[in-house]
């Protein structure tokens, strides 16, 4: 029987993540209309609204996911791990799309404020609604952005923070769709409906970002960065120097590349036992990387770099 790597068991633990992403933003979905069908806020039906890019970002993640999960091929040498990243794009363009739909709705009755719609009994029973989809939210971003940082996805990632700006804009909602109704100013709520957009643009904006950053092969981080040139240095034990270090993500793996000055003297074999252990304290500091060291002989030294203790 074949074993899976521990590549393969960590692309089908995400993926099995993101289609619990998916069953979970259709039942968020459905609660938050109930909601709004409960109160007749245009508020809380922006908060809907925002809920139908939740499910059409869940699918994306998935289908990235899955893609990204695909070994190198002829076409793709690299790998498929980029794909992650365009999930976090496409769920920016339906935030904006959304955010426009939002402001849509809400501008009218700004300019025509009514009181909100339906009994007491059945407000705050809308109101009660909407707060347990809200729970159902945070329970869910909490898990997705720690296995997300657990398994190194852009893509878990990128979903468990937009669910939890949800569950911040669902409670800013709420506490707004109380007020209006005890107070009966009819402007709030849509007031409401327009902070809501604003504030998926805002997070549409950060998930672009990181993706754009992703997409352009920004570095790791100081940190990450620190920490390899720490196994570099305490692991390089018979090369002179180490320069030229480059790295870049590209969904869960991570790209480092380097030049290790060695004697003019050394063997192939002592320079490549050299290599393997550079590469396993690399990869301790550093799980599912992708090194490439290039060997030179010793009038190569720039002097700078990573010097070996």
């Amino acid at each position: 029987m074949t074993v899976p790597s521990a590549s393969q068991q960590t692309s089908s633990r995400a993926s099995r993540l993101a289609l619990g992403s998916i069953l979970v933003a259709l039942v968020v979905l459905g609660l938050k209309f109930l909601a709004y069908l409960l109160t007749g806020s245009v508020a809380l039906y922006s908060d809907a609204l925002e809920s139908i890019i939740n499910v059409a970002a869940a699918v994306a993640a998935f289908v990235a996911l899955r893609v990204a999960a695909r070994p190198a091929d002829a076409n793709h040498p690299y790998g498929h791990t980029k794909a992650e990243y365009f999930s976090a794009v496409a769920e920016g363009v339906l935030i904006v799309l959304a955010a426009a739909a939002i402001v849509r709705e809400a501008l009218p009755v700004l300019l025509n404020p009514q009181l909100l719609q339906g009994r007491s009994g059945t407000g705050l029973s809308g109101l009660a609604v909407n707060l347990g989809a809200s729970a159902l939210n945070a329970v869910w971003a909490t898990i997705l952005t720690r296995q997300g940082r657990l398994l190194r996805s852009p893509a878990l990632l990128a979903d468990g923070r937009h669910v939890m700006s949800d569950v911040v804009t669902s409670i800013g909602v709420l506490v707004g769709v109380l007020a209006a109704r005890l107070s009966g100013l009819g402007w709030l709520d849509p007031l409401l409906a327009v902070v809501v957009a604003v504030n998926i643009l805002w997070s549409g904006w950060l998930l672009v970002r990181d993706s754009i950053g992703g997409l352009m092969d920004a570095a790791v981080d100081r940190e990450t960065e620190a920490r390899i040139r720490q196994a570099m240095s305490e692991h390089g034990e018979g090369a002179l120097e180490m320069h030229d270090l480059r790295t870049r993500h590209a969904g869960s793996v991570t790209f480092i590349e380097f030049h290790m000055v060695v004697p003019g003297s050394m063997t192939v074999a002592e320079a490549h036992a050299i290599c393997d252990r550079l590469e396993d304290a690399i990869r301790a500091q550093s799980p599912q990387s992708s090194i490439n060291i290039h060997v030179e002989p010793q009038e190569k030294a720039k002097h700078h770099g990573v010097l070996v203790l």
